[in-house]
């Protein structure tokens, strides 16, 4: 045991521990690999066409959580009732979060269960969820549409969930490979023509030489193209 934490969430007390040399207990091989498109209308989609849903808990506890936060508005400063209300608005918080995490377990346990080797997005977060306000000077564009779509992105909760599948990953003997995801979407998974016309909302469609799926499922598709390269690539060096 390296570290022993103690962590204070409202009324609850946790203890974090942390090992090392903690042995892997590695699954059997499937021989398969699978690739996995990060989305808002869909949490992922697999390469194998699978479709795993968003559950938006945050979106879901918005109406609860705003009438706590108006609640707790009136409250007078340093009164025995504003404390309880923010304990409640804590309490919605750990909710949705517990929510997000037990996902994002069960979905990456489904997905070392399936594949050897788990192909996802090399994703930058933090530069997607950007602010688009931008200055008084140099206003930015489509402010609304862009909030709601970092609101939706972090609602997703796509950090935690790349965390939790690499570690689950590790413990299962599995293979996890982050690759680029610039031109996934309009790039054809069977002949490799790149084109932004491909994609038409959900639908792609090659326009070189027809081939017709669902965009998140071809793009999934790429990504699992691409990690399949780089680990070759790897393995011959």
């Amino acid at each position: 045991m390296k570290t022993i934490s103690v962590k204070r969430e409202g009324r609850r007390w946790y203890i974090i521990l942390s090992c090392d040399g903690v042995p892997a207990v590695p699954l059997p091989p499937t021989g398969r690999e699978i690739g996995i498109d990060m989305g808002v209308t869909h949490f992922l989609t697999t390469s194998a066409g699978q479709h795993v849903p968003n559950s938006r808990y945050l979106a879901g506890s918005a109406a609860k959580l705003a009438r706590t936060q108006r609640a707790l508005a009136r409250c007078q400063r340093g009164s025995q009732r504003r404390r309880a209300v923010v304990q409640r608005v804590a309490a919605i918080h750990r909710k949705v979060r517990n929510q997000r995490t037990g996902q994002a377990h069960k979905v990456a346990l489904d997905l070392v269960r399936t594949a050897d080797v788990i192909a996802r997005e090399d994703l930058a977060i933090g530069n997607m969820t950007r602010s688009a306000a931008g200055t008084i000077q140099k206003p930015g564009r489509n402010v609304a549409a862009k909030s709601g779509l970092n609101r939706s992105i972090l609602d997703a909760g796509w950090g935690v969930f790349f965390q939790i599948l690499t570690h689950n990953a590790e413990s299962a003997g599995r293979t996890v490979i982050a690759v680029g995801p610039r031109n996934t979407s309009r790039t054809c998974s069977q002949c490799g023509h790149c084109e932004a016309g491909n994609r038409d909302m959900e639908v792609f469609r090659c326009l070189s030489c027809g081939y017709l799926a669902h965009a998140d499922t071809n793009a999934a598709a790429n990504i699992a193209v691409r990690a399949g390269l780089a680990l070759r690539v790897a393995q011959a060096a």
